[in-house]
């Protein structure tokens, strides 16, 4: 027979093991909790999508509502100067909060279709030149009649547009799977 009982087991556990780390990652998904306050944030004008804005906080922050990078901070990245700008009191809590979602996330919409309106005329797509916009600053675009050529910028319109159609996908499947709400 030569194998033995143990011998079998050991290879299917290693055959496992294999197969858990090679396996595909699972597709990008919104966090349910943060679901609503993307759908409504995109309401603010018609060049953003919920793809979009869910691929950009992905970018961002990886949907972490507490990240810091020292410089950039909560769920959407804002920079202080900005968030002083464009951070507003979305939960009528009495406060703009860059570490609530709740208000970061509109303010993040609001700034998004701000910077649509500021790059219009430049030649390109308009996505990725606000993309670039929010990464870079407004003036970087401007400056540059495009995208500048700034590794860090480049880097993170290709990362976004390569999530774009990931979320597409799962958003279509969140959405088609949530109940109605009564009356629709």
């Amino acid at each position: 027979m030569g194998l033995t009982l143990g011998a079998v087991l050991t290879v299917a556990a290693v055959l496992g093991v294999v197969w858990w780390l090679l396996r595909p990652p699972a597709p990008p998904t919104i966090p349910l909790q943060y679901l609503p306050t993307v759908q409504s944030a995109t309401k603010t004008c018609p060049e953003l999508s919920v793809p979009l804005l869910a691929a950009q906080l992905d970018a961002e922050s990886h949907w972490n509502p507490r990240a810091d990078s020292g410089q950039a901070q909560g769920i959407a990245q804002f920079y202080p100067s900005t968030w002083a700008e464009w951070g507003k009191d979305y939960t009528g809590d009495g406060k703009a909060d860059v570490w609530n979602p709740a208000d970061a996330i509109p303010a993040q919409g609001a700034y998004m279709c701000h910077l649509f309106k500021e790059i219009k005329g430049i030649p390109g797509d308009p996505t990725r030149l606000a993309l670039a916009a929010y990464n870079a600053g407004p003036g970087a675009v401007l400056k540059a009649q495009g995208i500048p050529q700034i590794p860090e910028t480049q880097n993170y319109v290709n990362r976004i547009e390569a999530l774009i159609p990931k979320y597409t996908q799962t958003y279509a499947k969140q959405i088609s799977a949530s109940p109605s709400p009564p009356g629709n």
